[in-house]
């Protein structure tokens, strides 16, 4: 999970010109003319060993009406809001204007990493430049020219801090997964505290009500709601005690399917909601009960499951709903035949508007955990396994017989099991379903990813491989045992 920098600054101080250094290509427009750029655009930035993602803005400018100016203006700072980190560009050559001192006074407000450089300073006319940006208050200026190139290192010891920081705190919020197992050891109290938040992630598509939900498990308005799709932009993680259950829940944009995700600020917000699936132990799949299951939630609960995260599905909106049961029949019949991977999920009714349903739900989210977290011992998977085998023996392909050996579990989180058998690679993927279908219902494992991993234990033959002894051999063999 990389680091987010904004490039901002007035019309024409050269962010496209550093953008497409730091990315390597030309993807901005680049031009003497101010304006050029007037939406958001993001790109895969390499400086060095530093791997980040830039973020090229509209200049600044002070309109703050819903002027095209103004409109620019809100998206930069919805971008500067966005980031870890903020590279405040002017130009070194004009100097200091009113309108820098007035954005860098919102900067210096808004508490994040802000770097001011002095761009286009490869001249002695820029000398005089660099020495105003030091009464900006934003730090020792970085000399820079992003047309030529020059000033890079000292960029790159300015973000190296922020880096690292960002490393260290993605390593804090992110969740232990594929936690190995050793049967002669306890495995280690999952149950959340204060220090360990459950992490959930309340996902879907857009105005399905995800912060609505949130606003009414925390029992006030924090997050912004309305009826107009996709006011939520970026993931926004709340720590609070849940009936007893202290979480951290993650508040994500709204995901579309890609080909109408057009807006470049949206785009920006689904690949944060997509990160935001990988640091949560629980992922909360949120529909519409009036357009459950369309593809896109099967993508989003299909992400889910693939990033091996424990999963409840929650029907928003029911109490609009009219024939609860008839509507309650139809959703489960359809979560089983789209979603088959997540067999036995719970599947809940909510209304967010009313808070009906969000005790079961919050149940239903513990449970899942503890699920995501059960270990099974040894000695019952392999009578498991016997009864397996007896009722559905493997198949034999080419006539080689498949033989099961034994089972064990080798990791938690989500429970993973490892087979010893002969011929892994021969066994079908039906089979492997057969068994994860298995161990799914008898130890009841509904709904979590299971990880199932056939191994095979080489061959016990010692002759194997060896030359076959010659008639001469024999023959000089055995002479010397009869002398």
């Amino acid at each position: 999970m990389s680091f987010t920098l904004a490039i901002v600054g007035r019309p024409n101080v050269g962010k496209s010109t550093l953008f497409n250094r730091l990315v390597g290509k030309r993807l901005a427009l680049v031009d003497d003319q101010p304006g050029v750029t007037r939406d958001l655009r993001e790109g895969e930035a390499k400086l060095a060993d530093l791997r980040f993602t830039v973020i090229d803005t509209a200049g600044l400018e002070e309109a703050t009406d819903d002027s095209l100016e103004g409109r620019m203006r809100r998206l930069t700072e919805r971008a500067v809001d966005m980031a870890d980190a903020c590279l405040f560009m002017i130009d070194a050559r004009t100097g200091v204007t009113p309108t820098d001192e007035i954005f860098a006074d919102i900067l210096r407000r808004r508490g994040k990493h802000v770097f001011v450089a002095a761009n286009k300073s490869e001249s002695n006319a820029s000398e005089a430049g660099v020495m105003e940006a030091y009464g900006l208050g934003l730090g020792d200026p970085i000399r820079l020219s992003a047309e030529h190139g020059e000033g890079l290192n000292e960029l790159y010891s300015a973000l190296m801090p922020v880096a690292d920081a960002h490393e260290e705190r993605a390593r804090e919020d992110a969740p232990r997964v594929d936690v190995t197992v050793d049967e002669d050891e306890d495995l280690p109290d999952h149950s959340p505290t204060e220090k360990k938040p459950l992490q959930i992630a309340v996902v879907g598509r857009p105005n399905a009500g995800k912060s609505t939900l949130i606003n009414k498990i925390l029992g006030e308005d924090r997050l912004l709601t309305g009826p107009e799709a996709g006011i939520t932009r970026d993931a926004i993680s709340l720590t609070l005690d849940w009936s007893g259950t202290p979480v951290r829940i993650f508040d994500t944009a709204g995901m579309r399917r890609k080909a109408k995700v057009q807006d470049k600020l949206e785009k920006l917000s689904v690949s944060d909601g997509l990160r935001a699936v990988k640091f949560a132990e629980v992922v909360i799949v949120l529909l519409d009960a009036a357009i459950p299951f369309e593809q896109q939630d099967l993508r989003i609960a299909d992400l889910a499951e693939r990033e091996g995260r424990a999963v409840v599905v929650a029907v928003n909106k029911w109490d609009v709903e009219e024939a609860k049961q008839e509507k309650l029949r139809e959703l489960k019949e359809e979560f089983a035949r789209l979603l088959p991977q997540l067999r036995g999920a719970p599947l809940i009714t909510v209304s967010a508007k009313t808070g009906r349903g969000l005790e079961r739900l919050h149940d239903a989210v513990r449970r899942a955990h503890d699920i995501w977290n059960r270990r099974v011992p040894t000695a019952a998977l392999n009578r498991w396994l016997t009864g397996m085998v007896e009722a559905h023996p493997p198949p034999a392909p080419q006539g080689r017989r498949i033989k099961l050996r034994y089972i064990t579990q080798a990791k938690t989180r989500p429970p993973g099991f490892v087979v010893m058998c002969s011929h892994p690679d021969k066994i079908p993927a039906a089979y492997t379903r057969y068994l994860v279908n298995g161990l799914r219902e008898d130890f009841d494992m509904p709904g979590t990813p299971i990880r199932l991993h056939m191994r095979g234990q080489g061959d016990k033959n010692p002759y194997k491989g060896r030359k076959k002894a010659g008639p001469s051999k024999l023959r000089k063999h055995m002479q010397g045992r009869r002398d």
